[in-house]
């Protein structure tokens, strides 16, 4: 079977250029921690306990080293058992409380974070909900559930871990640092000559290790993205025996990804191991010059204190790999909470405007006056569109493929705003209604309409979930679909599966119908909407979808132009253009493009 590299070399070129994005900026920035700290706020309480209980647990374990050295140093040093025995006594006490400040340091750490992240998602998918549908356009749907999913989980690890184990590993190396300056300053220049070494060795896998934890996240995006793009267009790739050319494909970009978290690892293996050498290298440094020290025929030290002094200089030491192992997971918090903050910080490429009404009430009339759109400003699709669609009347449009048919029908939706001219209902400009207002009083069926994961009923009163179990009834006994849904294994409350899989399409269909009359809408648009039925059905609908439309405005766009021919409109579109305009029989009678457009249909049955 043949090979696709040009696919593949398009596929990384994709994935690095989305990488290099990403690698612009820096590994910390406290623009980004400041944000996150915002999300503290509303659990401020909490937030400072747990503070208090780092403090204490920072505290508490240099004074739980120190004290077994005073007890090496005292009662065991000079044989007094009792004493040892009360020094064990009081050790005990002191390392249960150690303990519950640890486990209420654990509790109030896993509540904070939960918060945070609880927070960040809910303003997450409330953005999303905010963009108009051209976001959703140019942003790939994986690319947005890594968002939700995977950067988040990172902060958490972040916020839950990193920041309060930080702080009590730092304040750990503090304190002992204070301690070892009190019992033995000279001795303690020796452990301070590690800090330009840790310094300039923090520096270098800084930014090795941020790049690469870059790099890892984004291909895992990519990733996540493919693997949503493939389940949807699985019927598409098995259709066409792609399964081989598609798994190299994913194959490849694994690979790349597994190449990041290897690189990841080789760093902080590397790092680890270096910063350790370094630990023991000083604490040989110090058994030498605390020897020498002690040793002397006028020593400055005794045994006893240079114990005291390695139990402190260990617990000084030790962070250092665990912060180490921190620092990996702070890096990947930190890269998660730029792209999360990347999205938030996209703004919509309109709003409704300030004051806009949300009460309107429509009576159904829709004017198009000289617009034009495009979904790239710079390649228009509409040029120049003006029509007038009175209340109660139905407007048909017509092309061919790419003629502006659903653009003009995205544009009455208030999905996207045109690039020039004006659009007015019932008088008023599109801008001055508020997109909730205008679709609180819209009904739409498309051609291939979504059902959410749930019962029949549940999808059916989506428009309306206030809509009692007798009005969703006779919504579809109006539309002769009571009895379709009765028959379903348990009736409305069958399950119609994930994006209605366990329905056929018909069903589906028809399922929209019923939902689309239950909003009591005032403009009904029909985008190929019974292409999905068999004829026998089609015919079926038909006095169905004359009580659907009538009184109301709607705009229908249909291939088959049976649908079409009670239309109170016809508009035939090419190319953007409006080329003709009149009834089905004025239009048959002009014999321009819709009437040879209809002779083929016909000839075609």
């Amino acid at each position: 079977m043949s090979r696709v590299p040009t696919k593949k070399v398009l596929t990384h070129v994709r994935i690095d250029e989305g990488i290099e994005e990403q690698l612009q900026q820096r590994p910390f920035s406290w623009g980004i921690i400041a944000r996150l700290y915002a999300y503290s706020k509303p659990y401020a309480v909490k937030r400072n306990w747990l503070l208090l209980f780092l403090f204490c647990r920072a505290l508490q374990l240099p004074l739980l080293t120190w004290y077994i050295a005073e007890i090496i140093s005292g009662p065991i040093a000079h044989g007094d058992y009792p004493g040892v025995i009360r020094g064990a006594l009081l050790f005990l006490l002191l390392a249960f409380l150690t303990e519950l400040v640890y486990y209420f340091r654990i509790r109030y750490a896993l509540e904070f974070a939960e918060g945070v992240i609880h927070d960040m998602r809910r303003d997450l998918y409330a953005h999303l909900l905010r963009m108009p549908m051209d976001y959703y356009s140019k942003t790939k749907l994986g690319r947005l559930i890594s968002r939700l999913t995977a950067d988040i989980e990172a902060i958490r690890v972040g916020v839950q871990d990193v920041l309060f184990i930080s702080i009590v590993q730092g304040g750990q190396m503090v304190l002992s640092s204070l301690m070892m300056i009190y019992f033995q300053w000279k001795l303690f220049l020796i452990v301070l000559c590690m800090a330009p070494v840790m310094f300039l060795l923090n520096r270098h896998f800084q930014k090795v290790i941020g790049d690469r934890v870059r790099s890892a996240m984004e291909s895992w995006s990519h990733i996540t993205a493919t693997i949503a793009e493939s389940v949807g267009g699985m019927k598409v790739t098995q259709s066409f025996v792609r399964q081989e050319e598609n798994a190299d494909l994913f194959d490849d970009m694994i690979r790349r990804h597994a190449h990041y978290n290897v690189g990841i690892a080789q760093a902080s293996g590397a790092m680890v191991p270096i910063l350790e050498f370094n630990t023991q290298f000083f604490i040989a440094a110090l058994l030498v010059t605390g020897g020498w020290m002690t040793l002397t025929p006028e020593p400055t030290m005794n045994i006893g204190e240079l114990i005291q002094f390695f139990f402190l200089a260990n617990l000084f030491f030790n962070p250092i790999s665990v912060l180490a192992n921190q620092y990996q997971q702070g890096l990947s918090a930190m890269a998660g909470a730029e792209r999360l903050f990347h999205v938030l910080d996209t703004p919509p490429r309109w709003e409704d405007r300030a004051g806009a009404r949300t009460d309107e009430v429509l009576t159904g009339r829709v004017e198009f006056q000289d617009v034009s759109f495009g979904y790239d400003p710079q390649k228009p699709v509409l040029h120049g569109v003006s029509f007038v669609a009175e209340p109660g009347q139905t407007v048909a449009l017509v092309g061919h493929t790419g003629s502006g048919k659903t653009s003009i029908i995205n544009l009455a939706a208030k999905f996207y705003l045109p690039d020039s001219g004006r659009i007015l209902l019932d008088g008023v400009d599109l801008n001055d209604i508020t997109s909730e207002c205008l679709h609180r009083q819209m009904g739409i069926v498309l051609q291939q309409n979504f059902l959410f994961t749930g019962t029949v009923l549940e999808n059916i009163r989506f428009a309306r979930p206030e809509a009692s179990l007798e009005e969703v009834r006779e919504a579809a006994r109006s539309l002769d679909c009571l009895e379709m849904i009765e028959s379903l294994p348990s009736g409305f409350d069958t399950p119609v599966g994930e994006r209605g899989s366990s329905l056929s399409i018909g069903q589906r269909q028809l399922v929209c119908f019923v939902r689309a009359l239950l909003a009591r809408p005032r403009i009904v648009i029909l985008d190929e909407a019974t292409s999905s039925v068999d004829a026998l059905t089609e015919e079926r609908l038909q006095k169905a979808l004359e009580k659907l439309l009538e009184g109301r405005t709607a705009f229908v766009i249909a291939h088959r132009l049976s649908t079409i021919r009670n239309a109170d409109v016809v508009l035939v579109l090419d190319h953007g253009r409006i080329i003709e305009r009149g009834t089905h029989r004025e239009l048959l009678t002009l014999g321009g493009t819709y009437a040879h457009m209809y002779r083929k249909f016909v000839s075609a049955l």
